[in-house]
């Protein structure tokens, strides 16, 4: 089956510093895929970049193929039936994504009459019947609020609405737990997944909650300093990351079952674009780096069945990992 997108060799730089080094992925019609790193890996960007939605000065890279058709540098209306009708976003930062002076109203009905050219009575009993959808109680009356007087919850729900005016192919949720308590993020994500499980919709999860990716997505991709280092199925990489980045994020999770153990951290940070290390960009935090990890910046490479690791000594990772579970 082909795949629903492909990013092939996506790069980008803003004043000729690079952020994305040749981003490599695929998503398939339907799956859920996680997207995770640290903050400055280039997640969030990687989508951005897909879109359209970069400043004009960035210098972008590479191919964006939506259905086989590449969307990279497509005129701008053709981006503008993409955005919101084929792919659709939730922004970090829900509330300022909002208009803060037009009522939901306006601005969910705006969506609908663009993505799906409805008008009159239609698009504002469309509009009710999503804000029921995402839970917002008493729909007809709450569309003529304006963002300020909904809760944070509420105002993600909203957001989710809006993204699902178009019935999009694909949903984009940008940490769309943030900032939101435990009670809310779990409806926020039993939210998503219902609505998933309703129109069919695939769905690029970026998040900093590994706990959360594992339970909500069926595979995920690990990013580094703007490269994907490891690619797996879920329940793969959660049971048994290859890639020693891969191993310390995972590493530094409290397990939710069996015997307790120390929590491990990973030293350092996320290097900065401009003072980019030769080679793997991770080896002056890898405690298994070797001369053989400085010359140049490992590709990604199979090393099983749907599995994919950028790392030149990812045998002796695994074996690592092995040899400390087993004590």
């Amino acid at each position: 089956m082909p795949p629903l997108v492909s990013i092939q060799g996506l790069s980008v730089a803003f004043n000729g510093m690079p952020v994305l080094r040749g981003v490599d992925l695929t998503l398939q019609k339907g799956e859920a895929l996680g997207l995770v790193g640290e903050s400055g890996s280039g997640k969030s960007v990687t989508w951005l970049a897909a879109l359209g939605l970069l400043p004009r000065h960035a210098q972008v890279s590479g191919s964006v193929r939506l259905d086989g058709r590449d969307i990279l540098g497509a005129p701008a209306a053709e981006l503008d039936q993409v955005r919101g009708g084929r792919v659709a976003m939730i922004f970090q930062d829900p509330a300022s994504a909002l208009n803060p002076v037009l009522t939901i109203r306006k601005q969910l009905c705006e969506s609908l009459a663009l993505h799906r050219d409805l008008s009159g009575e239609a698009v504002k009993a469309e509009a009710r019947r999503l804000l029921d959808l995402v839970g917002i109680p008493d729909a007809a009356r709450r569309l003529s609020a304006y963002p300020h007087e909904f809760s944070g919850g509420q105002v993600q729900r909203i957001m989710i609405a809006m993204a699902l005016a178009g019935n999009p192919d694909l949903l984009v949720a940008d940490e769309p737990t943030t900032a939101l308590d435990a009670t809310i993020q779990a409806q926020i994500l039993e939210l998503l997944a219902s609505v998933r499980r309703e129109m069919g919709m695939a769905m690029v999860l970026i998040s900093h909650d590994l706990g959360v990716v594992a339970e909500n997505c069926d595979r995920v991709a690990v990013m580094y300093a703007g490269r994907i280092v490891e690619e797996a199925p879920a329940n793969q990489l959660f049971a048994d990351p290859v890639h020693p980045y891969a191993q310390g994020l995972i590493g530094a999770l409290p397990p939710l079952d069996g015997p307790r153990r120390r929590l491990t951290a990973i030293p350092g940070t996320v290097p900065d674009p401009a003072m980019m290390p030769s080679g793997c960009a991770f080896a002056p935090r890898c405690a298994l780096a070797t001369e053989q990890c400085t010359p140049a910046a490992p590709s990604l490479a199979p090393i099983a069945d749907g599995r994919t690791v950028a790392c030149v000594r990812a045998e002796t990772a695994r074996r690592a990992l092995l040899g400390v579970a087993a004590e």
